[in-house]
């Protein structure tokens, strides 16, 4: 059986990382619903002018303690806040990516998901040896992490899902109409609190539930709860 495992060495790093996950199934991704298209429209118009947040900047501190420049490789978060604040729409995708374009803008928070069909191994957040794979959202070129960055990838096929923790995503991996089963990470660190990855997680897990009709399993992952199984 698959697992979600976060790796010890993240939390000797980053003893107060939190991950939110979604394991969902039975997903309806195929028609726009117009309800998770009106609470991300809603969401975009109220990030408008909107400046930084302590929530960033925790992200941005993690960054650089595992030596990434969150300047030059921003976490999603900021990218995503970056964009709406200067009035920049978000394209609808697919149901669930503005899900989780939504829960991010709302909680200022990383929230990212994978096709869990499209996945061998199991699901594994540590650091790179240098030697797996990435081809980026949109790409088709193979590109190497660096040693030592943190990575979100497949321990099987050594495909990353995500680079730099949570600055870009694999092509891989992404969710479209077709999906039907889905991991959706929401995740926390430094000054954000567990209750808010909480009620992140409860409301997506209620939407996907309601909007989705899927079957949805909520957990926490941290420290003294480093892994799950699928």
């Amino acid at each position: 059986m698959k697992k979600i495992i976060i790796k010890k060495e993240i939390f000797d790093m980053f003893p107060d990382f939190k991950r939110g996950v979604l394991i969902s199934e039975n997903i309806n991704n195929a028609e726009p619903n117009d309800k998770i298209k009106e609470l991300l429209d809603k969401e975009i118009k109220s990030k408008e002018g909107f400046s930084s947040h302590p929530y960033i900047e925790a992200w941005e501190e993690a960054h650089r303690k595992f030596g990434s420049n969150p300047n030059k490789y921003p976490p999603s978060v900021k990218s995503l806040i970056k964009r709406v604040s200067k009035g920049k729409s978000i394209p609808f995708i697919n149901n669930l990516v503005a899900l989780f374009n939504y829960l991010s803008l709302k909680y200022i928070i990383p929230c990212g998901g994978d096709d869990l069909d499209k996945i061998s191994g199991n699901l594994v957040l540590g650091f790179s040896s240098g030697d797996e794979k990435f081809i980026p959202l949109g790409g088709n070129e193979v590109e190497n992490p660096l040693p030592g960055e943190v990575i979100y990838f497949d321990d099987n096929t050594k495909d990353v899902m995500c680079r730099k923790w949570n600055w870009r995503n694999g092509d891989f991996s992404k969710m479209t109409e077709n999906t039907r089963r889905a991991v959706i990470n929401i995740d926390g660190i430094g000054k954000i609190p567990e209750d808010t990855i909480k009620k992140a997680g409860e409301e997506m897990k209620s939407i996907l539930e309601t909007e989705l009709k899927a079957s949805v399993k909520f957990v926490i992952l941290k420290k003294e709860n480093p892994e799950e199984e699928i």
